[in-house]
């Protein structure tokens, strides 16, 4: 029997997964979504055609079986918008498959979204797409899952959630929520996705059964876990190995490798902590250089060097097993690369024990060894071609880390990777 592959966010997302599930997709029978919703995107380059693909898998575009697992939120609209680009691009969805357990996104938590975040002291940097808020209702067990959607129970569940919804936004002095316009809307929405919802769980083991090859694609990434990141500032579902155990419903003798995703450099979308970020014409200059602006929201992002402490920590709590690196070429361009190999709090005491107290992350200061830069890594394709400056820079990362840098990328397309 195969095993399933996983490829998760080391950091806080952003990394460039979709590359690399692309890639692994290519070689891959069934591709799958586990946690996240249009909050996340995978950007990715197929035969210089880009995609950014919020809900659907990766997978799609290699005719690999694409599932969204039942730990996704869904906004219908969002999804069926994905669907007719897919199709527009000569992509079929006849093996596009959705979790009859996942939960829809709908209009009331968008707006419970964006009330929440107006009201909070200090901002989390939502996406007000309504996540946070559908998962809330999931675990209070108000949800609506999609075998509730496309069943004749949908309007009388829709009702029910709308009037106490409502309720909330009338204390609040919102304008309700207009059932008939929901319910009209989102019954058109329920009939075109209905034939791609299945037990996708069945699917799943079956597939390994019959030896087919799966890979678990990881929405945002580790640092953002519910559980695990920097909270408050982290998203609403288990961005870590957990989450693509509950969120599929395999279980832990079913997965093969698991790949961290980082860049040589690092990011971070919206507000909380951030060690390594470079507050000057450094970061400006990576962030030009990696085009670093949110997939979701084209937000600039926060640019700074690469934090081994923190990566140290997302090895540990998902068991990486190797390393995916992009964005090599970016920090080549630049005279001098630093990494991050210790925090020093306020007290002068030196750790490489990360920690996701947010008030001590802030304290901390990161403490950092040189590497020399102006390397040109474009078109290569084997490692040992790679500059003597290029290899030494990865040669002390995997060091530190004691796993190996398995995939690096060299550009944007799925092509442009060196597999060691």
């Amino acid at each position: 029997m195969k095993k399933a592959d996983v490829v998760l966010g080391a950091f806080f997302g952003d990394e460039g997964k979709g590359k690399l599930i692309d890639y692994l997709s290519e070689k891959a029978d069934v591709s799958i979504r586990c946690a996240g919703g249009n909050n996340a995107g995978h950007t990715i380059v197929v035969n210089g055609q880009k995609f950014a693909m919020h809900l659907i898998p990766s997978g799609i575009f290699s005719g690999a079986t694409a599932v969204i697992g039942n730990g996704v939120v869904v906004n219908p609209k969002v999804l069926l918008e994905e669907i007719e680009i897919v199709k527009k691009a000569g992509y079929s969805t006849e093996k596009f498959v959705i979790s009859d357990k996942a939960h829809v996104i709908l209009p009331y938590h968008i707006e419970y979204d964006e009330l929440e975040e107006s009201i909070r002291k200090n901002k989390i940097g939502t996406t007000k797409r309504g996540i946070g808020p559908c998962y809330s209702d999931k675990m209070a067990r108000f949800g609506i899952r999609m075998e509730d959607f496309v069943s004749p129970n949908f309007p009388e569940v829709l009702k029910q959630n709308i009037e106490n919804k409502n309720k909330i936004f009338e204390i609040y002095g919102k304008e309700k929520i207009d059932y008939k316009k929901v319910l009209k809307e989102y019954t058109e929405y329920a009939k075109s996705l209905a034939p791609y919802v299945k037990d996708t769980v069945s699917l799943l083991h079956n597939s390994l059964t019959d030896n087919k090859k799966l890979v678990c694609e990881g929405a945002q990434a580790s640092l953002l876990d519910i559980d695990f990141g920097t909270y408050p500032y982290v998203t609403s579902s288990n961005t870590t190995i957990g989450g693509i155990l509950n969120g599929c419903g395999l279980s832990a003798k079913n997965i093969g490798e698991v790949y961290g995703v980082i860049k040589a450099y690092s990011s971070r979308v919206g507000e909380g902590p951030y060690v390594t970020e470079l507050k000057n014409e450094i970061g400006d200059k990576i962030r030009e250089l990696g085009h670093e602006y949110g997939t979701t929201t084209k937000r600039p992002r926060r640019c700074g060097w690469l934090d081994l402490v923190a990566l140290k920590y997302a090895m540990r709590i998902n068991g990486f097993t190797a390393i995916c690196m992009n964005h090599l070429d970016t920090v080549g361009k630049l005279d001098q690369i630093k990494l991050c190999v210790a925090y020093k709090d306020k007290e002068g005491n030196v750790t490489t024990d990360y920690t996701t107290n947010t008030q001590k992350l802030e304290e901390m200061e990161a403490v950092y060894e040189t590497f020399k830069g102006n390397f040109d890594i474009s078109g290569i394709k084997k490692y040992s071609k790679l500059p003597k400056e290029a290899k030494i820079y990865i040669e002390a990362i995997e060091k530190y880390l004691g796993i190996p840098i398995k995939f690096i990328g060299t550009g944007p397309d799925r092509n442009d990777m060196i597999i060691k």
